[in-house]
């Protein structure tokens, strides 16, 4: 049996999979189902949870250490640390996406650009310096390619 988290706001619940075992009486085979494909594998945040921690940082623009303390007051403490691994791990699975809609957007013949300044905070030292967000727009396509520049 595996169980896995899933949220829908305001309210936890756990989904339960049973994964039945069958042994030939004969050879002796043990026999069971596969485990269905999660994003997360061994994991324990259902597609919908994981949905709704992106959403939520990169929509709604709530950093994760207040979706922290959303989910402990709805019953469920879970560590900033963890959210934040779980966002890195969706942007890995995520990646083949980007790439697909990178190479469509790129092989259009007219394109809109914004190369916008930013100041970025340099490690180590406290201070800022310039960076570019650069953003890639096709003129009759919702497709959309933000870069990310530092000099």
């Amino acid at each position: 049996m595996a169980e896995k988290l899933d949220y829908q706001p305001g309210v936890f619940s756990v989904e339960r999979h049973v994964r039945c075992k069958w042994v030939c009486r004969q050879c002796e085979t043990l026999v069971q189902p596969p485990v269905p494909a999660q994003v997360i594998d061994k994991g324990i945040p259902t597609a919908g949870l994981l949905a709704q921690v992106l959403v939520a940082k990169y929509i709604d623009h709530q950093p994760l250490y207040r979706q922290s303390g959303i989910f402990a007051r709805a019953g469920l403490a879970i560590p900033d640390s963890t959210l934040a691994q779980w966002v890195g791990t969706c942007g890995v699975q995520l990646q083949p996406l980007v790439e697909a809609l990178r190479a469509e957007l790129l092989a259009e013949s007219v394109l809109h650009a914004d190369e916008t300044p930013v100041a970025m905070l340099k490690p180590g030292n406290g201070k800022t310096h310039r960076a570019y967000l650069a953003l890639l727009c096709h003129v009759t396509r919702a497709a959309v390619d933000i870069s990310w520049c530092c000099n």
